[in-house]
């Protein structure tokens, strides 16, 4: 796992894995593990998530800045919607957001001195692929205050 965001009732996932079946046994692993989390908490058993998920391949660099930006902006997204108000520079606290390295800061440079130095970043993979790594910012940093949609 590369970055994630946590949703209400999902979650979203930017990963590496060599083939469909070794990113099959790391999301089962990860439900389970983070199952057993949950249960604990709230004192319950039993599945915490439906056995399914959606995977997609990317390709391209622009399609891989695309889905970086869905997923650590997605909140912005369902804000919106409900007309709530988020400052410029609010990032997502339930996302890997604060780790990211691709924000893109005034004059389109990379935000100096990441987020990530002032929080203990959690154990997130490092991109290994080019794509993830360098790749994807070819078509661009990331804009903090990114609204995903159909086109973004």
């Amino acid at each position: 796992m590369v970055h994630f965001s946590v949703q209400g009732d999902h979650v979203h996932l930017v990963v590496e894995a060599a083939d469909g079946q070794a990113l099959a046994r790391a999301i089962k692993g990860l439900s389970v593990r983070i199952a057993r989390a949950l249960n604990k908490v709230l004192g319950r058993t039993g599945a915490a998530f439906a056995d399914r998920y959606h995977a997609r391949a990317l390709r391209s660099p622009s399609e891989v800045r695309r889905a970086l930006a869905y997923v650590l902006c997605n909140y912005r997204h369902h804000a919106a919607a409900k007309r709530e108000f988020l400052s410029r520079w609010w990032i997502d606290p339930c996302s890997s957001g604060w780790y990211f390295t691709g924000w893109r800061g005034r004059n389109g440079r990379p935000v100096q001195g990441s987020w990530a130095r002032r929080r203990s970043a959690p154990r997130l993979a490092e991109a290994t692929t080019w794509l993830l790594k360098i790749g994807w910012q070819r078509a661009g940093l990331i804009e903090v205050h990114h609204l995903p949609g159909p086109r973004s």
